[in-house]
């Protein structure tokens, strides 16, 4: 584990759960789809929305439409945003409501994104969040045109101050706990990615492509 990049990344609460090195953090944001996105608006009150997004090397993208609130604000020069992203990985049925709990892994980063507005740039970075969703689709689908490039919004934040925080295991009951007689473990949970279903206005003489039989995401198995 190494050290926290700074004092606003730093896990305060169950602080041995906390991972700050870039292996663990580009793993959890690699094996997520949907992160949420925070930031304090123009008129003085927070809003948090769900967006996809995708990771190369050491930037996140996320995209939106141009007429976005949260997009508008969240290039502003000076302005921060707030990106987390959670996986669940089980319910901790404890013997007490106390105890119960969640196995998860997440990450919150937090930055100044700036707006991607070179044509060419945004069409190349699309292309990488895409893939970073659906390896391999950029190479089978249409392009995006010249008008879609301008009603899309793409924001770049350097993924600097960021932090990880996991909780796996058993329930951690009360010692006293462990001898009622009352069951007690872990509910795992996994994403399930079913067999690809074919538009039913796609043409004859079309094969589900290569990358989504199966389709899976990094650390997940179908």
């Amino acid at each position: 584990m190494t050290h926290p990049i700074s004092e606003r990344t730093t896990v305060r609460r169950y602080s041995h759960r906390a991972a700050y090195d870039r292996a663990t953090i580009d793993a959890i944001l690699d094996e997520g789809v949907v992160c949420h996105v925070g930031l304090l608006t123009d008129q003085g009150y927070p809003l948090v929305i769900p967006l996809a997004y995708g990771r190369q090397g050491d930037v996140i993208y996320l995209h939106g439409s141009a007429a976005s609130r949260l997009f508008r604000g969240a290039r502003t020069p000076g302005r921060e945003i707030c990106v987390c992203v959670t996986l669940v990985d089980g319910l901790v049925v404890a013997r007490s409501v106390y105890n119960t709990d969640i196995n998860y892994r997440s990450v919150v980063l937090i930055g100044e994104a700036t707006e991607v507005t070179d044509l060419n740039e945004k069409r190349q970075c699309l292309d990488a969040l895409v893939d970073c969703i659906i390896p391999g689709r950029t190479a089978d689908a249409r392009g995006p045109t010249v008008k879609e490039l301008k009603a899309t919004m793409l924001l770049r934040l350097p993924i600097r101050e960021a932090s990880a925080k996991i909780r796996r295991g058993w329930p951690e009951d009360n010692e006293e706990d462990y001898e009622l007689p009352i069951w007690a473990g872990v509910t795992p949970i996994r994403t399930l990615f079913e067999p690809p279903r074919p538009d039913p206005r796609l043409t004859e003489g079309h094969c589900v492509p290569w990358y989504l039989t199966p389709y899976t995401r990094p650390g997940t198995t179908r």
